[in-house]
């Protein structure tokens, strides 16, 4: 059963939180900025209003998983540390002396109340519509940019991915106690994902049956690590490393296994939008829902800025039909020219080279045709031994083909519109603003620990991202305001 409201503390203690928790504490400003009643709007269909017993609180249960993005902690960690940061009770609506909950709990949580609900937006919507209360967002203009994370699991099997995290763990005790190696189990040596873990698990009981052992902060990290790993994503052990992630490339000879973040951003560097794809979806496919998700805000748009990503021909059409200045340089190798199953081959602006739907990228590519003429080409050579065994290769590859090409006109006249545009003042002037997104990924990656999913699977990346986006665009509020 759900309670409609957060009780009142009542502890003889309450007054230690206005000598500890000062008034420019992060926490407390976040209390005082945000009504989290809308959490329970937006979960009140998950629980049962009048019947059963009462469900710890959802506004708290938020709340921890906030407080793991602002920190970057994991919930075995956050949870340990609400036993005795007062800060993180004041925030959290907890008394004083009251016990904390079971880490556990926040796994259940996010499976079962936080299942198909549109996190990412909601809390996104939030945000911008305090900026805006407070007189925030001015500017009419968005920045747009794409940053990837890494999947947890890195293209790992599954035994590969508990080898690797006990490892970690039988290395952090043996620094402190060599003679550990006696206790341990011995280790799995079949190739069956059960035996794996149950070794893991074995050893977890080992360890935390050492009391001399097991307190020390460095082995507490990998045994939690562990644990999460066994707890959280068993289910994804079970079936595969990580289905979802996708490769994507930073360059020609650069790429990552994992997820891409699209955002819009405000000159104020408010984030306005974000989705989440895999990793080989191309950036400038996600601006047309980039800006409609901006506007839905209540944003006024006037100008989009962003890199050579952006310039693709549906956006400047798109652009020009809703009346929005499009501040994205032209790349010649995308824009001059007709080219067929547009839907099918996407370019990658940092590699030079397109990627078919599949994800895999040209290898080479030629120019055709004499110089001067206009019926010259591109021409994108693909690996054919990729080609023979892609499961999209249907209408693609062609049985017995001993090559794969994807060829693309060269046409310049084709967005000489566009190619004024990018001349002029105005032009150049937005798109000095183009640094400030950069710095935005940056602060999510280093800062918040955006780099790395913390869980498998695009449901699992969309929560990640909803909990980044919402503390890095509550700080800056606070930033802005102070």
């Amino acid at each position: 059963m759900i309670q409609k409201q957060q009780s009142m503390i009542l502890s003889p203690f309450i007054d230690i939180y206005d000598i500890v928790v000062s008034k420019d504490n992060l926490l407390r400003r976040i209390n005082e900025l945000v009504d989290f009643s809308f959490v329970y709007d937006e979960l009140k269909d998950k629980y049962c209003i009048d019947n059963g017993r009462n469900a710890i609180d959802p506004i708290r249960m938020f709340k921890y998983l906030l407080l793991k993005s602002i920190y970057d902690l994991s919930d075995v960690d956050v949870v340990e540390r609400s036993k005795y940061d007062m800060s993180f009770k004041y925030f959290l609506n907890m008394a004083p002396e009251e016990t904390v909950i079971e880490a556990s709990s926040l796994t259940k949580f996010r499976k079962l109340r936080l299942k198909d609900l549109n996190l990412l937006d909601m809390l996104v919507n939030k945000t911008v519509e305090i900026a805006i209360a407070k007189e925030i967002i001015k500017s009419k203009a968005i920045i747009v940019d794409a940053t990837h994370t890494k999947a947890r699991y890195n293209q790992k099997t599954p035994k590969e991915i508990l080898m690797d995290r006990s490892k970690k763990l039988r290395k952090a005790v043996y620094k402190i106690d060599e003679s550990m190696k006696s206790k341990f189990p011995s280790k799995n040596t079949t190739d069956i994902l059960e035996e794996e873990i149950s070794y893991c698990q074995n050893l977890i009981d080992v360890i935390e049956k050492e009391d001399s052992i097991s307190r020390y902060p460095k082995i507490n990290e990998q045994l939690n690590l562990l644990k999460e790993t066994i707890a959280d994503d068993i289910e994804h052990l079970r079936i595969s490393e990580d289905q979802d992630a996708r490769v994507g490339h930073k360059s020609t000879d650069s790429s990552f296994f994992g997820y891409k973040t699209h955002l819009a951003m405000s000159e104020e560097r408010i984030i306005t939008a974000a989705t989440i794809t895999t990793g080989e979806k191309s950036d400038g496919k996600e601006l047309q829902t980039l800006i409609e998700k901006s506007g839905a805000t209540g944003m006024s748009i006037e100008t989009v800025i962003g890199d050579a990503a952006y310039s693709e021909k549906e956006n400047i059409k798109y652009s020009k039909k809703n009346d929005i200045k499009l501040v994205a340089r032209l790349n010649s190798l995308i824009t001059q020219g007709k080219r067929k199953n547009e839907d099918e081959f996407d370019f990658n602006k940092d590699a030079g080279m397109y990627v078919c739907k599949a994800g895999h990228m040209a290898i080479r590519k030629a120019r055709q045709g004499k110089k001067g003429k206009k019926n010259q080409t591109n021409t994108y050579h693909f690996d054919i031994e990729n080609c023979k065994r892609c499961p999209s290769r249907e209408g693609c590859y062609k049985e017995g083909a001993k090559s794969k090409t994807y060829s693309v006109s060269i046409k310049s006249t084709e967005h000489t519109e566009q190619a004024k545009f990018q001349e002029s003042e105005y032009f150049k002037e937005k798109s000095k603003e183009r640094y400030k997104i950069e710095a935005k990924n940056s602060e999510l990656k280093h800062r918040h620990g955006y780099d790395v999913a913390s869980s498998s699977g695009l449901t699992g990346m969309e929560l990640q991202g909803a909990m980044a986006i919402f503390t890095v665009n509550l700080k800056r509020i606070l930033t802005l305001i102070g």
